[in-house]
């Protein structure tokens, strides 16, 4: 009789409920490991969110630690991420047993420092590159004071990604983070696609009658690609625009009210902003850099019609043949003008099919997982 397989999952934050790009891997890929039998003994850091008791319908135990924030977080070795999720509470739980463990993200990778630990079976869950994603937040923040803690933070990512590459397996979203992670010392780097809803493949044929860009516009890259195409695609074209997210800026609210074609639809709820992605004739969706993957790129090609994106939005993803790519103001000016008239075909409805329903089904990727953690032993 086979034992059950107990798993030890550490979570940058509580991952429910599934409201922002960030969560929704940490929390899909729980259905799809109890789905197998798995025993997930779940431990989130509270980051401005509450417990959530849905969450023991999935886990055998769940467990809650106050994340350390200001001063007492800051260090000269470990970055803001880690030194904030250090807890003596989870580290006595993770030595109560031998069980296999998986770390959410670099943040929550402390344990690989700890002594107690040498030997243990340690698997990190890369959403991205982070000192990448940090220098890329240094670059587009206009705060002095955050440009200096995004600089120091993305310095202190990049020797400490280094200092653990050989301390457990790394379990990549992207071919092109693996490549990374794999150059920087990592000698087990195993591509593991993200867990996403249920979703299936409805785009609508036909026609829709407007273009989109959504995001969380609070978020300054967000914000700003937005006012980039407000200012250099959708600046002399007669096309209907549409930009929807959270909280977008007075700024950018002013920059809309200029162009007749284009409008902002400020906080939308889920039901709503998925109804625009379905509805829309085209996604647009550029980006500034390349680490990770985007699920406003996924949330698109799994719900939307045509997507325009450029390089950086899917270096490493595999997706670049559903997509249209355009370089700079002038091409992403122009297949907005040609793809406009043309509808979504029953070709390109193939094609989205091809690239995405095996590589994005949960069931699968769960089996893959169970498969990298208990390498040789049957569920």
């Amino acid at each position: 009789m086979e034992l059950d397989k107990h798993l030890h999952i550490i979570s940058l934050n509580i991952p429910y409920p599934v409201d922002y790009g960030g969560v929704f891997d940490l929390f899909y890929k729980l259905p799809a490991l109890k789905q197998l039998g798995i025993k997930i003994h779940l431990h989130c850091f509270k980051y401005g969110r509450d417990e959530q008791p849905i969450l023991n319908d999935y886990c055998e135990s769940v467990n809650y630690y106050e994340r350390t924030t200001g001063p007492a977080a800051l260090s000269l070795r470990y970055p803001y991420i880690v030194k904030s999720r250090v807890s003596s509470e989870l580290a006595e739980k993770i030595a109560m047993d031998d069980y296999p463990v998986l770390m959410e993200g670099v943040h929550c990778t402390s344990l690989l420092n700890d002594t107690r630990f040498q030997g243990r079976s340690f698997f990190v869950r890369l959403h991205n590159v982070e000192h990448i994603y940090y220098h890329h937040l240094y670059r587009f923040s206009d705060s002095l004071l955050k440009k200096l803690y995004y600089l120091w933070e993305s310095f202190l990512l990049k020797n400490y990604e280094k200092q653990i590459a050989d301390k457990a397996d790394f379990l990549s979203v992207t071919q092109k983070d693996a490549a990374v992670f794999s150059a920087i010392g990592a000698e087990k780097v195993h591509f593991l696609p993200l867990f996403l809803p249920k979703w299936k493949i409805k785009t609508l044929s036909g026609k829709g009658n407007f273009c989109l860009y959504h995001g969380d516009l609070s978020v300054a890259e967000n914000e700003k690609a937005a006012k980039w195409l407000l200012t250099n695609v959708f600046d002399d074209i007669a096309i209907p625009f549409v930009v929807a997210g959270k909280n977008p800026s007075r700024q950018l609210a002013k920059i809309s009210a200029g162009n007749r074609s284009t409008c902002i639809i400020a906080n939308p709820a889920e039901s709503e902003m998925q109804d625009l992605i379905e509805k829309a004739h085209i996604n647009i969706i550029p980006s500034y850099n390349s680490t990770g993957i985007k699920l406003k790129l996924l949330n698109s090609l799994f719900n939307g019609r045509h997507c325009i994106v450029n390089q950086l939005t899917v270096d490493g993803t595999g997706l670049d043949k559903a997509c249209y790519i355009a370089t700079d103001a002038s091409s992403f000016k122009n297949a907005v003008l040609d793809l406009y008239g043309k509808i979504f075909s029953e070709n390109d409805l193939v094609l989205r099919h091809q690239l995405l329903d095996d590589a994005f089904d949960n069931e699968n990727n769960a089996l893959k997982l169970t498969e990298i953690i208990w390498p040789g032993q049957p569920l």
